[in-house]
């Protein structure tokens, strides 16, 4: 059994996060000592893990926590696992559009400013919604 700071050293996720998946009910409510410390056993530790890598693949926490819960049913179909991997890379391949798109904006418009002692500037105008030539 560890405590918090031993189960964040070893799990990656910070007391913070921890405290707050335990919160939301996307991990099981730690242990308690007497004096009302968390503590934190090997499964425990590997859930967070868990956690942790899905989160930074970009699952969002209610993914997580359907992913969680397939990685709990030994009794499920994987084609469920890959049917919500493959819905999560069609959002990451969109929100990578939406991206690029706003590179390609901002580099037209950062080719269209001079950059100098002027005050004309196409950037700000695009911001505030104005009319490039005006």
């Amino acid at each position: 059994m560890m405590n918090i700071g031993e189960a964040s050293r070893a799990s990656g996720v910070t007391a913070k996060m921890i405290r707050y998946y335990e919160s939301i009910g996307l991990i099981l409510p730690a242990e308690r000592t007497e004096a009302n410390y968390r503590l934190y056993d090997g499964d425990a530790v590997h859930r967070l893990r868990f956690v942790k890598r899905a989160r930074m693949l970009g699952f969002s926490l209610e993914e997580t926590e359907r992913l969680l819960k397939l990685w709990d049913d030994k009794a499920r179909a994987s084609s469920e696992v890959k049917q919500l991997a493959n819905a999560h890379i069609e959002t990451l391949n969109d929100r990578i559009a939406q991206m690029q798109g706003m590179v390609d904006t901002l580099t037209t418009l950062v080719d269209c400013c001079h950059g100098d002692a002027r005050p004309d500037c196409p950037i700000l105008k695009d911001l505030a919604g104005e009319e490039h030539g005006s």
